[in-house]
């Protein structure tokens, strides 16, 4: 069916058509800026437009194209494959000399093999490449790709962008109505930094007002049920839990109460939450605060009794206690050192003295020879017993001196470390100059 004016989105009715028209952007199309300077020297060059939706990446598109004279040709990654890609460079042979534009939407979703058909004609020269994404093109596009794309990054539309996109909608749409600034701002507020989505919902709006004046229950019916821009596996999900994870590292409750709030409203999976927040107990506060691990297990239990929204209260009292207790990484660092030696090393014999004897052809070829039961040891330690191969000597991963400042709980473990670490190395030396006087 072909769209008419009458059905036309309003998004699309008001499609800027030139660089000084576009709201927001500023750093990419004010004057002086990359993009204007590209069309003051018509030096188009293949690129990547990364940002969130409704920022205006196929806009910017379209005003490339035909402020160069370029034939554009658009395609979905979505709904495309290598044989629209075929198709395309088709097209854009049969328009030489004059140069094209392939713009290729959600370029994220195309696979490598996908990809990679773009290179050859890239080479070439005979496409320019215009690629929208809202991943990052680190990750969702590969590297012989990328390598050929400028990456330009756009940011959501702040208040005062869309505030503007909304006065000038008002005046260019063909409907006299009112809307008061309270009202504005709570539709502005619904977008979230989506100008597409802003007058989607305005388009939406013109159909409750039926005597030219917005009432609040107008934008009560419009915006109910909004929510804020979180794409659950994408740039945003991954962005927010690192907030929330280095808010809590650095011991402040009320960042990481802000991100988990921020998560759980966008409509993350809370289980998802609860592991992480588990996972940041250990990882960032471990022995200095034990307790911390046992409350963030017991709020994920509770979360899994209450549900939402009442379960949203332990994951929060979790994550500020978390925020606020004392911090070490002792543990992480040295679960990373142990794994490191273990990848050194390899596959080394248990010392004989530290293997299990259960039978007697096991105690015959000396398995447990020469091991000291710590209880019957003076103290409860024999110091003079190695705990590691031969090969390696002794080792100290947690809570040795690289690690930094302890806190907590730490400080006292560290303080019977260091004891029972220089006990055990003067046992060494003992017992070597002894082997030294017997031979």
């Amino acid at each position: 069916m072909t769209v008419t004016p009458k059905h036309q989105p309003l998004a699309d009715l008001l499609r800027p058509q030139t660089l000084d028209a576009v709201v927001g952007q500023q750093h990419l199309v004010a004057n002086g800026k990359p993009l204007d300077l590209m069309i003051a020297n018509q030096s188009l060059h293949s690129m990547v437009f990364w940002g969130p939706p409704g920022t205006g990446k196929t806009t910017l598109a379209r005003i490339l194209s035909g402020a160069m004279d370029a034939k554009l040709i658009n395609l979905s990654a979505v709904l495309s494959g290598v044989k629209d890609i075929r198709a395309a460079i088709v097209k854009a042979e049969e328009v030489l000399p004059r140069s094209t534009i392939l713009f290729v939407d959600e370029i994220h979703r195309f696979n490598k093999s996908q990809q990679d058909a773009f290179l050859p004609h890239l080479e070439s020269g005979l496409i320019t490449l215009i690629g929208a994404t809202t991943e990052n093109p680190s990750f969702a596009l590969n590297n012989a790709l990328l390598s050929r794309l400028k990456v330009y990054i756009l940011k959501s539309l702040n208040d005062q962008d869309l505030m503007l996109l909304l006065e000038n909608s008002r005046k260019a749409i063909d409907s006299d109505f009112h809307i008061n600034e309270q009202q504005s701002m709570t539709l502005i507020r619904a977008a979230d930094g989506d100008g597409r989505k802003l007058l989607g919902l305005l388009e939406i709006l013109l159909d409750y007002v039926s005597d030219g004046v917005v009432k609040d229950r107008d934008i009560d019916l419009v915006t109910s049920g909004q929510t804020r821009r979180f794409d659950k596996q994408g740039d945003e999900f991954y962005e927010q839990i690192s907030a929330l994870h280095k808010c809590v590292r650095s011991s402040h409750p009320d960042a990481a109460l802000y991100w988990l709030v921020r998560m759980l409203d966008g409509g993350c999976d809370p289980y998802y939450l609860a592991r992480r927040v588990l996972r940041m107990a250990s990882e960032d506060i471990g022995n200095a605060d034990p307790r911390a691990l046992s409350l963030c297990l017991d709020a994920w239990q509770a979360y899994e009794r209450l549900g939402y929204p009442e379960g949203d209260l332990v994951l929060a009292q979790a994550v500020v206690y978390l925020a606020s207790c004392p911090k070490s990484n002792a543990v992480y660092s040295a679960l990373k050192q142990a794994r490191n030696d273990v990848q050194q090393y390899g596959s080394l014999p248990v010392p004989m003295h530290l293997r299990n004897a259960p039978t007697k052809l096991m105690k015959d070829v000396g398995f447990g020879d020469g091991y000291q039961y710590d209880h019957d040891v003076p103290g409860g330690i024999a110091f003079g017993q190695t705990g590691f191969p031969e090969q390696m000597g002794e080792k100290s991963y947690y809570l040795n001196t690289v690690n930094g400042q302890v806190q907590g709980l730490e400080i006292k473990i560290a303080e019977k470390l260091k004891f029972i670490r220089s006990e055990r190395e003067a046992a060494r030396i003992l017992k070597n100059q002894t082997n030294k006087r017997a031979q």
